[in-house]
């Protein structure tokens, strides 16, 4: 999987899905479950990096397991309603760059 791509994920987590999974969650409770997921992130990277200790339960906790929650999730989503991540990210990239191509260059707080 050192190559992985965008669509190999979504390829990766379907065939996952109906493997192990049975089906899918249904829309709403995956955007509920994507919500838990980015707290739990959110969770390790304030007592990293901000100001918070952690709690003994959070110690286990890796910041890289986490992210990968919050993207399995993600991906799941996409797969079920339809989305290409690959040409979403690609076209969002586009509208990022011309939209910004000289917004942050200009801006004196940077």
């Amino acid at each position: 999987m050192d190559n992985l791509t965008i669509k190999g994920a979504q390829v990766l987590v379907d065939e996952w899905i109906k493997s192990y999974g049975v089906r899918y969650f249904n829309e709403l409770t995956n955007m509920a479950v994507l919500t838990e997921e980015v707290g739990e992130l959110a969770r390790v990277i304030v007592r990293t990096y901000g100001e918070q200790s952690f709690k003994e339960s959070d110690k286990n906790r890796e910041l890289g397991d986490e992210m990968a929650d919050v993207l399995w999730v993600l991906i799941c989503l996409a797969n079920q309603t339809g989305v290409d991540l690959t040409e979403a990210f690609e076209k969002n990239l586009k509208k990022k760059t011309e939209r910004d191509s000289e917004r942050h260059k200009n801006n004196a707080k940077l």
